[in-house]
């Protein structure tokens, strides 16, 4: 089931964010991770519209978008292959024609994940407080008309 994020489930979302970021992002500093914790549960959630994933009764993954940027998207790793993830981006792009994310290069789950979605990519960066490589990439959402 997939509904609106609330006040109660920060812990829950935070530590369905530790768990898949381990996995996802094994090249991230411990210190820059603990800040992103910090900031996932004082800032990223508080500006967000953020849905949440019910597996079981229980928080499993969310994605927070900021317009129609995915600012974040992670799942529990052990559900990972159940479409669960699909669905939440199936579930934002009702919402927006296009929809676009930013990803480690470095990401190899992230971006099998994307890739596999069909979303392409637009550009390059820096992230400025790791150094690593962001891939920006975008999708025109599967109800969005395309002129031809």
């Amino acid at each position: 089931m997939i509904r609106n994020y609330k006040t109660k489930d920060a812990d829950a979302v935070v530590d369905v964010w530790k768990v898949a970021t381990a996995v996802a992002h094994p090249f991230l500093a411990n210190d820059f991770i603990a800040d992103e914790a910090e900031n996932l549960r004082n800032i990223y959630l508080v500006n967000a519209q953020t849905r949440v994933m019910e597996w079981d009764g229980e928080v499993a993954g969310f994605i927070a978008m900021i317009g129609n940027e995915i600012g974040g998207l992670f799942l529990d790793p052990e559900l990972h292959g159940r479409g669960l993830g699909r669905a939440l981006v199936d579930d934002a792009a009702k919402q927006f024609d296009t929809l676009e994310v930013e990803v480690f290069e470095r990401n190899t789950v992230g971006r099998r994940f994307y890739d596999s979605y069909g979303f392409r990519g637009i550009g390059s960066s820096i992230h400025e407080a790791t150094g690593e490589t962001v891939l920006r990439l975008a999708i025109v959402a599967k109800h969005a008309e395309v002129a031809v």
